[in-house]
């Protein structure tokens, strides 16, 4: 029997209408489109009421199920990131990891801001890893932890903040620097190494990393598996498919399941509204403690590095990049940044993964230790 004509309840509308909005700033903004138009459209879907999508055995709710909760799709979108990802430059000058792992400060400072809102120790490091931005790490710890209730707020926020960084990154930085800062030309002077280094470096990556937290071993193996089968040039046909059908693929089921997360019933909530405040505070604090590392590095080197690429030492690629570039040639049309801040982004791609490994190998056996969880 068809469920009866009901008008629609005020908060099914409100996030019918949030989904429109990330429709609107996907397609007139060209803001992330290949994430906000799946997301917004799955919000619109999930709230209209007798849908039963995201109820047991709906659409929806298989995808969650099957490729959520069990992990598939983060690994599955690494491999795709991997593909896609060129550490040339990091090969290049290794030593700019250190701008990477300052960038991830922003993590345990909203880590911090959580627990003194009053979130539990888990919660709190569920929504602190929203300072990796890193979508598919937020999701991988937040199911990890079993804090299922939090992956609608914590996923959303993520991706849509990601989209934002050139809004927040332009007026942080020009705000840490000043404009002669800003000026400084970092020489470029190429390094030469053999592509046998490039099909090492992956693999030299993860046994470390992994070895130093193992439990973020399926994330930086799928990463690193990805760039391999790239670097390789002997599997091109599943490099380009990694690259191109399987994250294609899986961005639009994730965007879609992401969007179906934010049912009013479930997303119009007190908490929710804290994890976006909280969201912004760690990106907020992650781009600048990058920032204001860099600037440390500039004067202890005597104005040999530019502070703008400190604000790349996050895992949004190539976005933070392009961006800090860009406000480099806005000052001097002939200062060339990119191959430093591309350095900086794909350091900070895999400071995000170890530090969701970080937390999730080692956080758990702190907080027995110190009483905090049973």
């Amino acid at each position: 029997m068809p469920a009866p004509l009901l008008p629609f309840p005020f908060g099914n509308i409100i996030m019918i209408a949030v989904g429109c909005i990330f429709i609107y700033l996907a397609i007139k903004k060209e803001y992330e489109p290949l994430l906000l138009i799946p997301i917004g459209f799955g919000a619109i879907i999930v709230n209209i009421p007798y849908s039963g999508l995201m109820d047991e055995g709906g659409f929806l709710w298989w995808i969650y199920q099957y490729g959520v909760l069990n992990d598939l799709f983060p690994c599955l979108l690494f491999i795709g990131i991997g593909a896609m990802m060129d550490f040339g430059a990091l090969i290049e000058r290794p030593r700019f990891l250190i701008f990477a792992a300052a960038g991830q400060l922003g993590i345990f400072i909203a880590l911090l801001c959580a627990l003194a809102v009053g979130f539990n120790p888990l919660q709190a490091s569920c929504i602190g890893i929203i300072g990796a931005m890193d979508g598919p790490t937020a999701i991988y710890i937040t199911t990890k932890f079993k804090q299922v209730k939090l992956l609608g707020p914590i996923s959303v926020c993520a991706y849509s903040y990601m989209s934002l960084v050139p809004l927040l990154q332009i007026p942080i930085s020009k705000a840490l620097t000043t404009r002669k800062e800003r000026l400084i030309k970092m020489e470029y002077k190429p390094q030469a190494y053999s592509k046998a280094v490039r099909i090492i470096f992956p693999i030299v990556v993860t046994i470390i990393t992994c070895a130093v937290a193992p439990m973020g071993t399926p994330l930086m193996g799928s990463l690193m598996l990805g760039n391999l089968l790239k670097e390789s040039g002997v599997v091109r046909r599943l490099a380009k498919s990694a690259e191109n059908e399987i994250a294609n693929v899986t961005t639009l089921l994730l965007g879609m399941v992401i969007g179906g997360t934010m049912n009013a019933e479930n997303f119009l909530l007190p908490d929710t509204l804290k994890v976006f405040g909280l969201g912004l505070v760690a990106f907020v604090s992650a781009i600048a403690c990058g920032i204001l590392f860099a600037k440390l590095v500039c004067f202890i080197t005597k104005g040999k590095v530019n502070p703008l690429i400190g604000a790349c030492g996050i895992s949004a690629f190539p976005m933070a990049a392009r961006t800090a570039h860009r406000i480099g040639r806005e000052e001097d049309s002939s200062n060339w940044l990119l191959p430093y801040a591309m350095a900086t982004n794909v350091g900070g791609q895999i400071g995000s993964v170890v530090a969701g490994g970080v937390i999730l190998t080692y956080a758990p056996a702190v907080m027995q230790m110190l009483g905090l969880i049973p």
